[in-house]
Protein backbone atom coordinates (compact mmCIF):
# COMPACT_ATOMS: atom_id res chain seq x y z
CA UNK A 1 0.00 0.00 0.00
CA UNK A 2 1.02 3.67 -0.96
CA UNK A 3 -0.10 6.40 1.17
CA UNK A 4 -1.03 10.06 -0.81
CA UNK A 5 1.99 11.39 1.15
CA UNK A 6 4.45 8.96 -0.50
CA UNK A 7 3.59 9.60 -3.98
CA UNK A 8 5.89 9.83 -6.41
CA UNK A 9 6.24 10.49 -10.25
CA UNK A 10 6.32 7.36 -12.30
CA UNK A 11 4.23 5.25 -9.36
CA UNK A 12 1.53 3.14 -10.51
CA UNK A 13 -1.17 2.32 -8.60
CA UNK A 14 -4.81 1.03 -8.54
CA UNK A 15 -7.03 3.59 -7.79
CA UNK A 16 -11.27 2.91 -7.71
CA UNK A 17 -10.41 -0.50 -9.88
CA UNK A 18 -8.57 1.37 -12.77
CA UNK A 19 -4.77 1.38 -13.43
CA UNK A 20 -3.00 4.46 -12.90
CA UNK A 21 0.56 6.36 -13.17
CA UNK A 22 1.34 9.46 -11.13
CA UNK A 23 2.53 11.72 -13.88
CA UNK A 24 2.80 15.04 -11.43
CA UNK A 25 2.34 15.39 -7.80
CA UNK A 26 2.49 18.31 -5.15
CA UNK A 27 2.09 18.51 -1.86
CA UNK A 28 -0.25 21.29 -0.43
CA UNK A 29 -0.35 22.98 2.79
CA UNK A 30 -3.00 25.72 2.60
CA UNK A 31 -3.09 28.58 5.68
CA UNK A 32 -6.07 27.25 6.88
CA UNK A 33 -7.85 23.73 6.91
CA UNK A 34 -6.03 20.13 6.13
CA UNK A 35 -3.28 19.41 3.60
CA UNK A 36 -3.85 17.89 0.69
CA UNK A 37 -2.15 16.17 -2.08
CA UNK A 38 -2.99 17.19 -5.61
CA UNK A 39 -2.01 15.05 -8.68
CA UNK A 40 -2.10 14.28 -12.22
CA UNK A 41 -3.20 10.61 -13.40
CA UNK A 42 -2.68 8.89 -16.61
CA UNK A 43 -4.68 5.89 -16.84
CA UNK A 44 -2.24 3.03 -18.19
CA UNK A 45 -4.62 0.82 -19.94
CA UNK A 46 -6.50 3.96 -22.02
CA UNK A 47 -4.02 6.54 -22.03
CA UNK A 48 -6.63 9.21 -20.41
CA UNK A 49 -4.99 11.86 -18.04
CA UNK A 50 -7.23 13.39 -15.29
CA UNK A 51 -6.67 15.97 -12.04
CA UNK A 52 -7.03 14.11 -8.49
CA UNK A 53 -6.52 15.29 -4.79
CA UNK A 54 -6.12 13.19 -2.33
CA UNK A 55 -5.82 13.02 1.64
CA UNK A 56 -2.25 12.63 2.47
CA UNK A 57 -3.06 9.53 4.84
CA UNK A 58 -5.26 8.31 2.02
CA UNK A 59 -3.73 4.49 0.79
CA UNK A 60 -3.69 2.78 -2.44
CA UNK A 61 -2.50 -0.62 -3.65
CA UNK A 62 0.97 -0.82 -5.75
CA UNK A 63 -0.19 -1.87 -9.18
CA UNK A 64 2.50 -4.64 -10.77
CA UNK A 65 3.33 -3.68 -14.10
CA UNK A 66 5.65 -6.39 -15.88
CA UNK A 67 8.06 -4.80 -18.27
CA UNK A 68 9.16 -7.46 -20.23
CA UNK A 69 12.63 -7.27 -22.99
CA UNK A 70 11.06 -8.05 -26.29
CA UNK A 71 12.95 -8.34 -29.73
CA UNK A 72 10.94 -6.23 -32.67
CA UNK A 73 10.55 -8.82 -35.42
CA UNK A 74 8.42 -7.12 -38.48
CA UNK A 75 5.09 -6.07 -38.83
CA UNK A 76 2.51 -7.62 -40.69
CA UNK A 77 -0.67 -5.72 -41.68
CA UNK A 78 -1.77 -4.18 -38.74
CA UNK A 79 -0.19 -6.64 -36.65
CA UNK A 80 3.35 -6.47 -35.16
CA UNK A 81 5.46 -9.58 -33.96
CA UNK A 82 7.73 -9.30 -30.97
CA UNK A 83 9.65 -12.64 -29.67
CA UNK A 84 10.70 -12.27 -25.28
CA UNK A 85 14.62 -12.47 -25.99
CA UNK A 86 14.71 -14.95 -22.98
CA UNK A 87 11.61 -17.82 -23.79
CA UNK A 88 11.86 -17.73 -27.73
CA UNK A 89 7.82 -17.12 -27.44
CA UNK A 90 6.53 -14.57 -30.09
CA UNK A 91 3.37 -12.54 -29.34
CA UNK A 92 1.05 -10.25 -32.08
CA UNK A 93 -0.08 -7.08 -31.33
CA UNK A 94 -2.18 -4.83 -32.74
CA UNK A 95 -1.71 -1.00 -34.13
CA UNK A 96 -3.57 0.26 -31.46
CA UNK A 97 -1.61 -1.08 -28.32
CA UNK A 98 1.61 -0.33 -30.08
CA UNK A 99 1.17 2.97 -31.11
CA UNK A 100 3.91 4.90 -32.11
CA UNK A 101 5.99 3.77 -30.15
CA UNK A 102 8.14 1.99 -33.29
CA UNK A 103 8.34 5.22 -35.41
CA UNK A 104 11.89 4.92 -34.58
CA UNK A 105 12.17 1.61 -34.07
CA UNK A 106 14.23 -0.81 -37.13
CA UNK A 107 13.24 -4.62 -37.34
CA UNK A 108 15.48 -7.11 -34.56
CA UNK A 109 15.57 -4.04 -31.99
CA UNK A 110 14.59 -4.67 -28.34
CA UNK A 111 11.75 -2.75 -26.77
CA UNK A 112 9.60 -3.24 -23.42
CA UNK A 113 6.70 -4.51 -23.64
CA UNK A 114 4.37 -3.64 -20.77
CA UNK A 115 1.52 -5.66 -19.27
CA UNK A 116 -0.81 -5.44 -16.56
CA UNK A 117 -2.20 -8.56 -15.19
CA UNK A 118 -0.76 -10.40 -18.06
CA UNK A 119 -2.69 -7.81 -20.76
CA UNK A 120 -0.22 -6.14 -22.60
CA UNK A 121 -0.88 -2.19 -22.77
CA UNK A 122 1.89 -0.42 -24.17
CA UNK A 123 5.28 -1.07 -25.68
CA UNK A 124 8.46 1.45 -24.94
CA UNK A 125 11.12 1.83 -27.43
CA UNK A 126 14.81 2.63 -25.93
CA UNK A 127 15.41 6.17 -25.55
CA UNK A 128 17.89 6.75 -27.86
CA UNK A 129 18.27 5.39 -30.85
CA UNK A 130 20.60 5.72 -34.09
CA UNK A 131 19.52 5.90 -37.43
CA UNK A 132 19.93 6.64 -41.07
CA UNK A 133 18.67 9.60 -43.04
CA UNK A 134 17.04 8.37 -46.55
CA UNK A 135 15.96 11.54 -47.70
CA UNK A 136 16.98 15.30 -46.65
CA UNK A 137 17.33 18.51 -48.89
CA UNK A 138 21.25 19.63 -49.09
CA UNK A 139 22.09 22.26 -47.22
CA UNK A 140 23.73 25.87 -48.14
CA UNK A 141 27.03 27.51 -47.58
CA UNK A 142 26.18 30.42 -46.15
CA UNK A 143 23.33 29.18 -44.79
CA UNK A 144 23.76 29.62 -40.90
CA UNK A 145 20.97 31.15 -39.05
CA UNK A 146 21.36 30.41 -35.38
CA UNK A 147 19.36 26.92 -34.85
CA UNK A 148 18.01 26.53 -38.21
CA UNK A 149 17.06 23.38 -39.51
CA UNK A 150 15.53 21.18 -42.27
CA UNK A 151 13.27 18.53 -42.36
CA UNK A 152 14.46 15.20 -43.38
CA UNK A 153 13.04 11.19 -43.37
CA UNK A 154 14.63 8.18 -41.40
CA UNK A 155 15.01 5.02 -42.58
CA UNK A 156 11.84 3.67 -40.69
CA UNK A 157 9.99 6.26 -42.14
CA UNK A 158 9.49 8.85 -39.55
CA UNK A 159 9.98 12.79 -40.22
CA UNK A 160 12.21 14.81 -38.08
CA UNK A 161 14.29 17.96 -38.03
CA UNK A 162 17.73 18.02 -38.29
CA UNK A 163 20.36 21.16 -38.61
CA UNK A 164 21.15 22.27 -42.11
CA UNK A 165 24.56 20.59 -42.19
CA UNK A 166 23.16 17.01 -41.98
CA UNK A 167 23.19 15.16 -45.14
CA UNK A 168 21.34 12.37 -46.29
CA UNK A 169 23.02 8.90 -45.75
CA UNK A 170 24.54 10.27 -42.24
CA UNK A 171 23.78 8.26 -38.90
CA UNK A 172 21.90 10.70 -36.70
CA UNK A 173 21.20 10.07 -32.72
CA UNK A 174 17.53 10.75 -31.69
CA UNK A 175 15.78 11.19 -28.51
CA UNK A 176 12.36 8.87 -28.95
CA UNK A 177 10.69 10.17 -26.36
CA UNK A 178 10.46 13.88 -27.85
CA UNK A 179 11.51 13.00 -31.34
CA UNK A 180 14.36 15.51 -31.67
CA UNK A 181 17.60 15.16 -33.10
CA UNK A 182 20.52 14.67 -30.72
CA UNK A 183 24.10 14.56 -32.77
CA UNK A 184 25.52 12.68 -35.32
CA UNK A 185 26.91 9.46 -34.79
Amino acid sequence: MVSAGDFRNGVTLEIDGQVVQILEFQHVKPGKGAAFVRTKLKNVINGGVVERTFRPTEKFPAARIDRVDMQYLYADGDLYNFMDVNTYEQIALSSDVVGDALKFVKENETVKVCSYNGKVFSVEAPLFVELEITDTEPGFKGDTATGATKPATLETGAQINVPLFVNQGDRVKIDTRTGEYLSRA
